[in-house]
């Protein structure tokens, strides 16, 4: 059984193309670089469920 709420605090972040840290959602700049080039975290989706 899988929680929404779970799913998406794990799922639902930020990933800086320069140095690769993870950020918060809203994160405008990279925490660790300070970057502006963060991308939304690949979401894989699965077939069949």
């Amino acid at each position: 059984m899988r929680f929404p709420e779970a799913v998406e605090r794990r799922l639902k972040k930020k990933v800086c193309m320069k140095c690769g840290a993870l950020n918060a959602w809203n994160a405008t700049r990279c925490r660790r670089c300070h970057s502006r080039d963060l991308r939304p975290k690949h979401i894989e989706r699965r077939a069949g469920r």
